[in-house]
C-alpha cells in the first residue's frame, strides 16, 4: 500500500532593504487572511532584503525566483511547483475561482514591459 502525504505549501513574503514589509505581499496575505485560506499555508518564511541568508531568500535563490510573494507547492513525490502569480495559485491550489482577468493584471502590473496585443 502506497501512502500520499499531504499536499505542503510555503508562503514566502519579502522585507525590502529600508526595512519595511513589501506592499504586493502585505497584499497577498490580506487576501488570504479574508479568504480563509491562511490555514493551508503550512509554513510563511520571510525572504529579507538585508539578509542574503534568511530561509525565503535562499528559497528564491534556489528556485531562480526574482520577485515575491510566491508559494512553493509540495505534493508527494511530484517536484515542487513555484508559484509567483497568486490569482494562479488560488486557482489551481486552492481551488479558488479567480478571474483570469485579475491574473493577466496581476501578471502585466509585474512585468512593465509587457502589453496587450
Amino acid at each position: 500500500m502506497t501512502w500520499r502525504t499531504a499536499m505542503h505549501i510555503t508562503f514566502v513574503k519579502k522585507i525590502l532593504a529600508s526595512g519595511e514589509p513589501c506592499a504586493k505581499c502585505a497584499d497577498v496575505e490580506a487576501r488570504l487572511r479574508r479568504a480563509g485560506y491562511m490555514e493551508r499555508i503550512d509554513e510563511t518564511l520571510i525572504a529579507d532584503e538585508r539578509d542574503p541568508d534568511s530561509p525565503g531568500m535562499q528559497l528564491a535563490e534556489h528556485y531562480g525566483v526574482k520577485r515575491a510573494p510566491f508559494f512553493v507547492v509540495r505534493d508527494g513525490d511530484q517536484a515542487p511547483v513555484i508559484y509567483t502569480v497568486y490569482f494562479r495559485f488560488a486557482r489551481e491550489v486552492l481551488g479558488r475561482g479567480e478571474s483570469n482577468i485579475d491574473e493577466a493584471r496581476e501578471i502585466l502590473r509585474d512585468n512593465p514591459d509587457l502589453d496587450f496585443i
